[in-house]
């Protein structure tokens, strides 16, 4: 594949994140950002930059960008003798998204068990769309921690393993 094709390629890519954060109930554009700067080299770019190569307006973006910094997701960087404010996706952005997501799993859960707290005298076929939910959310619940563990552990391992032998995984 030649550069153009390939910058074509990227650009469809990054369309396409943002779509996929839309349908998961964030604005396209930020999806969009988070897209271009899990690909971009270097791996930090100025407003300015990310307004050209998105197609974003400076406005816009400053509101994106407030929204990624605020959910965790991006952070604001300096570079020695620059000025300019830098943006890069933050160190560890999926794995303390997943972490923050378990707070939810177990908040879901709770609200089934009140649910079913409420409706303990009623019949068992309405009580178990209740009970579903409550399992499903019961079972994450309970396997999301060591899932986290084991990636962090992989993780580590995979650092170790590319720093002792300067080969990038």
């Amino acid at each position: 594949m030649d550069e153009v094709q390939r910058q074509v390629e990227l650009k469809h890519l990054v369309e396409d994140i943002g779509i996929l954060f839309e349908e998961l109930g964030m604005p396209r554009m930020a999806g969009r950002i988070l897209g271009w700067l899990s690909m971009c080299d270097p791996p930090y770019q100025s407003a300015a930059e990310l307004s050209a190569v998105i197609g974003i307006s400076k406005g816009s973006l400053s509101s994106m960008m407030q929204l990624l910094i605020q959910v965790g997701l991006v952070e604001r960087m300096g570079l020695p003798q620059n000025r300019v404010t830098h943006y890069r996706i933050k160190p560890g952005t999926c794995f303390e998204l997943t972490r923050k997501q378990t707070a939810h799993i177990t908040a879901m859960r709770q609200l089934a068990e009140r649910g079913l707290a409420l409706m303990a005298d009623k019949d068992v076929q309405l009580r178990s769309r209740l009970e579903e939910i409550r399992d499903f959310y019961a079972f994450f619940e309970q396997e999301m921690p060591a899932l986290l563990e084991r990636w962090q552990r992989q993780r580590k391992e995979a650092e170790l393993c590319r720093y002792s032998t300067g080969v990038r995984l």
